[in-house]
């Protein structure tokens, strides 16, 4: 068996030695299938190149202008939300000037309230100390008459009784009373 085997290696080795300078032959594909490789390949790169690339272009460029389109969206609400806040402070501002105008006013017209109120009790209590007076003074001259009056009958009475007859008496009562004038201008 020996001899056998030798010429098996020896064929083994030879045919191997013959494959290593072939097997470059075993990375290239057959001219046939190199060229229906090219050619598939040219296909499907132009059926991508006409309807995949320009519809996966326009699908970018519509999210990209729907992406613009709410950038400006978000824009034009940030500066309307700046706007109504800008007018939000204006109004807070002038409602504020507003009160206290109002508050300042509603102090004016208490104290305009308040001075006619005291003016008017002034008013009124110098009135009722005027009339107090007046009557005080209507009451003291009835008093005083009255009282001439009586001081008149009584010293004409007394008068009568002393002399013991009847006298003039309307004569005597006019002397009575500028007696009675000259003691009130006395005193």
């Amino acid at each position: 068996m020996g001899p056998q085997i030798l010429a098996q290696v020896v064929l083994a080795a030879e045919e191997e030695a013959e494959s290593a300078s072939s097997g470059l032959s075993l990375l290239l594909p057959a001219s046939s299938e190199l060229w229906a490789g090219i050619i598939a390949f040219a296909v499907i790169f132009l059926m991508v190149w006409k309807w995949v690339i320009p519809t996966l272009n326009s699908t970018l460029e519509k999210r990209q202008e729907a992406e613009r389109s709410r950038l400006r969206e978000a824009e034009e609400a940030k500066e309307e939300a700046g706007k109504l806040a800008d007018e939000y402070r204006e109004q807070l501002a002038g409602a504020r000037t507003e009160a206290a105008q109002i508050v300042e006013e509603a102090r004016a017209a208490a104290e305009t309230v308040r001075t006619e109120t005291v003016e008017r009790a002034q008013s009124e209590a110098e009135d009722i100390v005027s009339r107090a007076r007046e009557e005080a003074a209507a009451e003291s001259g009835r008093a005083l008459a009255e009282a001439r009056r009586q001081v008149a009958d009584l010293s004409l009475d007394l008068a009568e009784k002393v002399v013991g007859r009847s006298l003039d008496r309307q004569a005597q009562q006019g002397l009575v009373d500028d007696f009675l004038a000259e003691l009130e201008s006395e005193g």
